[in-house]
């Protein structure tokens, strides 16, 4: 049975500096089995009731991946398009189908060192989890590929 798990988090790095909460907004929604979430976190989550609580720590392996030097690159400014505000914590996109979301970390005259690793590669990470809904996914659901919330679909 595919579900559909509410949940509220806090992420924590291994200092145990806050990263990112939904703590004070509305719960994450998460449609089971459809890799929404990380597949370890998800895993940890799916078997826990509403009002549950769990702590989940997860490797970098199991978290956001370790870091690929690969991903790391120089390219030059002339590669952006004209007008880009490039600058070292732009998020961009090569015209390229398929191809990652890159950060500009630093910019040097013409050349500009990207990076293509999710901002927590290599790094541990910590999520505090409350579950605020568990309920079976509606067919709707299913179809489209996520949860909805109140009310229904919201694309």
């Amino acid at each position: 049975m595919t579900k559909v798990i509410g949940f509220h988090y806090t992420l924590k790095n291994d200092d145990g500096e806050v990263l990112d909460s939904s703590v004070g907004g509305d719960p994450t929604l998460y449609l089971t089995g459809n890799g929404q979430i990380l597949p370890a976190l998800g895993d940890a989550i799916e078997t826990l009731a509403v009002g549950d609580k769990k702590s989940v720590s997860l490797s970098a392996k199991d978290g956001y991946g370790e870091v690929n030097p690969a991903l790391k690159q120089n390219v030059k400014l002339a590669q952006f398009p004209v007008g880009t505000e490039v600058k070292p914590g732009l998020q961009s996109q090569t015209n390229q189908p398929g191809s990652p979301t890159f950060r500009v970390i630093n910019v040097l005259g013409e050349e500009v060192f990207i990076d293509g690793n999710h901002p927590l590669a290599g790094q541990a990470v910590h999520y505090d989890i409350e579950i605020t809904e568990s309920r079976e996914a509606t067919a709707e659901e299913l179809d489209h590929g996520h949860a909805h919330g109140p009310g229904g679909h919201h694309h």
